[in-house]
């Protein structure tokens, strides 16, 4: 049976756990999921054994407290005063991933961006390659209809299954999702358990030769053995920026480099945000805004977060 909180710190578990067979803790901490390894705890984190035991554990919820998902916990800020209700984190039973037609991949909500592309090379589909230079999940591409290297998620995306905080089931198109630039109308606190993917046939080494291409150039030019979150903010509309990336923005203010607390703007990247070590949330979130103010003083171009930010300050 689950533990409870009824033994680990006399607080009554948020439903019933009669039947429920996945992991349930209370006050868990995410820091130690999470890129930037900083944040507060989850009221309550769920580790669901797998669909079916979701599903029960989101129907006995009845939608009456906030559920988040969480994947790879790459783009994401967790405030430091932790995350209000419950977080729902998929293993490995959402971490599948199988051809299911004609140029088509069936994936699990928690299945990474690599083993995705890796499955498409294997069986000779072109299209997904990548998803290889995207840190994340399934789920939170779709969320966020992530993209790199000129491809994005709307591009490959058939449709996605969902469970809905009530337990509900429904199955969205990537139409239904209404894809803009880093954006999807997936309704607030819905989990993506499947997606399903289409690409187009392709040479299985030419594939594979794209993806150590994109594995490359995410070496040379991001700070990839450092705790940070991934892109920072979006990329502004060019007539807006004059045809300036964000991090081209954030150079130009002269914010390479940039300090507050234990946070830090990359050197070697500016449109990512660094952990230098004992950062906490409040400084690498207040950083981000610091360096806003300052783009928008030097360059009049508002930059928008990409990383998600979440929990209470």
């Amino acid at each position: 049976m689950a533990p409870t909180c009824a033994v680990e710190g006399a607080v009554a578990a948020p439903v019933p756990l009669d039947g429920i067979r996945g992991k349930l803790t209370c006050k868990a901490p995410l820091a130690p999921y999470t890129w930037f390894k900083t944040g507060g705890p989850a009221d309550w984190l769920f580790e669901p054994a797998d669909l079916d035991d979701l599903k029960m554990f989101l129907e006995r919820l009845e939608g009456e407290i906030p559920v988040m998902a969480l994947g790879l916990g790459s783009n994401m800020i967790v405030r430091d005063g932790g995350v209000p209700g419950v977080v729902v984190r998929l293993g490995k039973a959402f971490a599948g991933v199988e051809r299911s037609g004609d140029m088509e991949l069936t994936c699990g909500g928690g299945a990474s961006g690599i083993l995705v592309a890796s499955k498409a090379r294997d069986a000779g589909i072109a299209g997904c390659e990548f998803m290889r230079g995207i840190p994340g999940t399934v789920g939170g591409f779709v969320r966020m209809n992530g993209g790199a290297y000129g491809r994005e998620v709307a591009d490959v995306l058939v449709d996605c299954a969902v469970i809905l905080p009530d337990g509900s089931f429904v199955t969205l198109t990537a139409a239904e999702l209404d894809y803009g630039y880093r954006h999807s109308a997936l309704p607030e606190g819905a989990i993506v358990v499947t997606a399903r993917f289409r690409g187009h046939p392709g040479d299985p080494a030419t594939i594979g030769a794209e993806m150590d291409r994109i594995a490359a150039a995410r070496e040379a030019s991001q700070p990839l053995r450092t705790k940070t979150g991934g892109s920072t903010f979006k990329n502004p509309d060019p007539a807006v920026s004059g045809g300036r990336k964000a991090w081209q923005l954030v150079d130009e203010a002269g914010c390479r480099g940039l300090k507050l607390g234990g946070a830090q703007v990359s050197e070697k990247h500016t449109n990512f945000l660094l952990n230098t070590g004992d950062a906490t949330s409040a400084d690498i979130e207040g950083l981000g805004e610091l360096v806003r103010d300052k783009v928008y003083a030097a360059t009049g171009v508002s930059l928008e977060w990409e990383i998600q930010r979440v929990g209470r300050p």
